[in-house]
């Protein structure tokens, strides 16, 4: 049942604070098992566990489906959803564009010249989830950020059903995905990371997707790169007296209808304004909605509505659920933004719903969870680049600096590096 906890409360608050990514063992050892099966079989493995998943019919032979041309496949969509996927992907085009770097190159007084040079990762995969309903949206956040930052291969990977929804086929189009493939799960992880007959492997595997799939991008880290490891969808709404309880609510219900293990909370300093909240919660009857046995689970055990006794509460709150959607339903906004730390993606006032950032707002919507908002961030064009540096020494720094590069490298003990300094100090110039 749902009720008020006060901030004080760590031991009923102990659930919304708890991170970090724990798969259930049969999870953990069914992952391995795959991946090393399709290590070692590749398309065999691929097609036996596609079957036995998603589709009984699958056939390797149609495992990569050709991306139409854009005008082609926008006929067999609403006009009200490709305006919308062409508006998202302009806007997220715009913002990850300005998240473009500069190489940067410069030289000491002495010469000596320094760069850290920007370079594109050659390939990507992007996992696309299949799931309860198609998620074009997905493409576009994945694909464009790769797009702009010169990625050579933008692979796309979603399970089969069938055949590709057409919204994913228009949305690979718009994004100018090179190749797109139907395998989900944890097999599709595996063919990205160490490829197959028909899938050639990538350097980094990006997006969403099920515990099935984490897992397997947590077990291939090391092989390629991942972007992070997504668990349930979380939002904490922080609001002030003058708030409007329907809007706080609505935010509640709308991430709780992503997954019965999605995390909500509310917090504010106004106790009345929770009773509001409270009661309004209390009166929504789930089974009259769509969704509604998700959003039931989700309400009924990880819901938290939190009164807290000071700002400083509120900030603390944030900080250690680090929360993946932060919307602040507040007055001052610009008060509490230089106090904000921890939380994945920020949606501030009346007016700027957190679906916003699921699809038209031009930020990414693939964002730390699971209290990885604390060291990690969401999906930017700095993650599809990689960076090397360049240093070449003037004379004069090589001569002042071979005495002391030679003592610490002695000193640990690695006598052919001091040895590399000194033939250059002129100390043993001729030495044979």
């Amino acid at each position: 049942m749902l009720e008020i906890v006060e901030f004080s409360n760590s031991e009923k608050l102990a659930r919304l604070y708890r991170g970090g990514w724990n798969a259930p063992r049969e999870v953990v050892d069914g992952v391995a098992a795959i991946l090393c099966s399709v290590q070692e079989r590749g398309d065999e493995a691929l097609l036996e566990y596609t079957r036995r998943f998603d589709d009984p019919g699958f056939e390797i032979a149609h495992v990569r489906v050709p991306v139409p041309p854009r005008a082609e496949a926008r006929r067999f969509i609403s006009d009200d959803v490709a305006r919308a996927l062409e508006l998202a992907h302009d806007r997220v085009a715009r913002f990850h564009e300005k998240q473009r770097h500069s190489d940067i190159v410069y030289s000491e007084e002495d010469g000596t010249r320094y760069a850290l040079y920007f370079q594109p990762l050659d390939s990507i995969a992007a996992y696309v989830p299949g799931g309860s309903a198609p998620l074009p949206s997905s493409v576009v956040m994945t694909t464009v950020p790769a797009k702009i930052a010169g990625v050579k291969r933008i692979i796309v990977l979603t399970p089969p059903h069938g055949t590709v929804h057409p919204a994913i086929l228009y949305a690979c189009s718009l994004c100018g995905v090179d190749e797109l493939y139907t395998v989900g799960g944890a097999q599709a992880i595996a063919a990205a990371a160490y490829g197959t007959a028909s899938i050639a492997p990538v350097d980094k595997i990006v997006g969403p997707g099920n515990v099935w799939v984490t897992e397997a991008k947590r077990q291939i880290f090391g092989t390629c790169a991942i972007d992070g490891l997504a668990g349930p969808s979380e939002v904490l709404v922080v609001a002030d007296e003058g708030a409007n309880p329907d809007f706080a609510v609505g935010e509640l219900l709308a991430q709780a209808e992503h997954d019965p293990l999605a995390r909500v909370a509310l917090v504010s300093e106004s106790r009345t304004f929770l009773e509001v909240c409270l009661k309004k919660l209390a009166a929504i009857d789930a089974t009259k909605l769509p969704r509604g046995e998700i959003i039931e689970q989700s309400l009924g055990s990880n819901c938290f509505i939190i009164h807290a006794s000071t700002r400083d509460e509120i900030f603390e709150v944030i900080d250690r659920f680090a929360p993946e959607h932060l919307s602040l339903q507040v007055r001052d906004v610009d008060e509490y933004l230089p106090r904000i730390r921890h939380v994945g993606a920020v949606f501030a006032g009346d007016l700027t719903p957190v679906a916003c950032g699921d699809y038209l707002a031009g930020t990414n919507h693939v964002l730390p969870t699971s209290g990885a908002a604390r060291f990690s961030s969401g999906l930017s064009t700095s993650d599809f680049m990689r960076t090397f540096t360049f240093v070449e020494n003037s004379e004069s720094r090589m001569r002042a600096d071979a005495p002391l590069l030679a003592a610490l490298a002695d000193f640990e003990g690695l006598a052919q590096h001091a040895q590399t300094a000194r033939m250059r100090s002129g100390i043993e110039k001729n030495a044979e």
